[in-house]
C-alpha cells in the first residue's frame, strides 16, 4: 500500500469513512496487518542507517527471567537442558512472551467500543492459518529505522524533580518535549520513540520483599507517560511508529478513568502504534549522556509466531 504523501493530524482523523473516532483505520488499506510501522519506508531506513559511526551496539531486552516474580500474574519461564554426548538442546516452558522485555501487537489491547486496529474481530485472532493482527506481522516485515531516547529519568533529575519510580509518576507531554529540547534532537515521522523512566534502575535495586509486594497487581505503582488525548494527540502528531519505555506499562500505573483512562486504546486500538515496554535501556542511556546523541540506527526482530500477541523485541541500537 503506497505511503499517503501528508500523513492526516490528530483533529484529522478518521482518515476513511466508516471508521471510529479518532483513529488511523485504514489509513494503508483496509487490509492493512502491521500499522504505523507502514512508516519505515526504504528512504528512512537508508537514512537511519548512517547514523551508525562508531559500531557500538546497545541490545534492549531486559534478562528474560525478570522482572522475578513476574507482574501482572504471568509466569516465570522455565528452562530444560537436555544433555547429549556431543553438546544440548533445551526447552522452554510456561513461556510468557510479555512477562519481561516485550512488544505489545496490534491484537494485545483492542479499544472497548471499536475494538482491535482495522477492525480485526477476537475471533480472526486464532494463532492458526489465516489469522489476523498477530506479531507475525511485523516479523515477516522487519523493523528498522531511527531511534530516538528521551532520557526523560536524567532530564528531571537535573531540573530537581527525580521521579519515584516505586510511585504512580505520571510524565506529561510537556515534560517530553522539554526533555527533547534539552537533549537537542527532533522526533520525525517513521521514528521509534523510546522513553526512560528509570523504572528497570529501580527495580535493580529492590529488595525480594518489595519485588514479591509489587508482582501482586493491586500492588504495583508505577511512572510512566499520562494518558488521554493530549498525550495520544502529541504521539499520533509526531507520527512516530512505536512508543517504547523501561516501565511495566509504558503509561502510568495503574491506570485511573479521571486522568485520562487507558493510553493503549488510542496507541494500539485506534493508531495501530506499537508499544514496548520492560525495555532495558540503562547501557544506551549512558552512553546518550556522554556523547550528547539521542538518535541512533534501531531494529528488532520478533517473534515469528502465528497470531502472536507479545514478543521479547530483540531489539538493538547501533551508534
Amino acid at each position: 500500500m503506497p505511503i499517503p504523501d501528508s500523513l492526516p493530524g490528530f483533529d484529522e482523523l478518521p482518515v476513511a469513512e466508516g471508521a471510529p473516532p479518532q483513529s488511523g483505520w485504514w489509513l494503508f488499506g483496509r487490509e492493512d496487518q502491521v500499522g504505523l510501522f507502514n512508516l519505515q519506508t526504504p528512504e528512512r531506513i537508508a537514512a537511519a542507517a548512517k547514523l551508525v559511526e562508531r559500531g557500538a551496539m546497545f541490545p534492549l531486552n531486559w534478562e528474560m527471567e525478570l522482572p522475578l516474580p513476574p507482574l501482572y500474574g504471568r509466569g516465570a519461564v522455565r528452562q530444560t537442558i537436555f544433555r547429549n554426548p556431543n553438546g544440548h538442546d533445551d526447552a522452554l516452558d510456561n513461556f510468557f512472551p510479555q512477562a519481561s522485555s516485550q512488544w505489545d501487537s496490534l491484537v494485545h489491547v483492542g479499544h472497548p467500543q471499536h475494538g482491535f486496529y482495522n477492525g480485526i474481530t477476537p475471533a480472526e485472532v486464532t494463532g492458526q492459518p489465516g489469522t489476523r493482527g498477530g506479531i507475525e506481522h511485523w516479523a515477516r516485515r522487519g523493523i528498522a529505522g531511527r531511534g530516538v531516547l528521551l532520557d526523560v529519568a536524567r532530564f528531571l533529575e537535573s531540573q530537581g524533580r527525580p521521579i519515584d519510580a516505586g510511585d504512580r509518576v505520571t510524565i506529561p507531554v510537556e515534560d517530553l518535549e522539554a526533555c527533547r529540547a534539552a537533549q537537542g534532537v527532533d522526533i520525525r515521522p517513521g521514528d521509534v520513540l523510546i522513553v526512560r523512566t528509570g523504572w528497570i534502575a529501580w527495580y535493580l535495586r529492590q529488595d525480594g520483599a518489595t519485588r514479591r509486594h509489587i508482582s501482586f497487581p493491586a500492588n504495583l505503582r508505577a511512572p510512566g507517560l499520562a494518558a488521554g488525548e493530549t498525550m495520544a494527540r502529541f504521539l499520533w502528531d509526531l507520527h512516530v511508529v512505536a512508543a517504547c519505555s523501561d516501565c511495566p506499562a509504558l503509561e502510568a500505573w495503574p491506570p485511573q478513568p479521571e486522568a485520562g483512562g487507558f493510553l493503549h486504546w488510542y496507541l494500539i486500538g485506534l493508531f495501530g502504534m506499537a508499544i514496548g515496554e520492560l525495555w532495558y535501556l540503562e547501557a544506551l542511556a549512558e552512553d546518550c549522556a556522554r556523547d550528547g546523541r539521542y538518535e541512533f540506527f534501531f531494529t528488532s526482530a520478533p517473534l515469528n509466531k502465528l497470531g502472536g500477541v507479545g514478543s521479547p523485541p530483540n531489539a538493538i541500537a547501533f551508534k
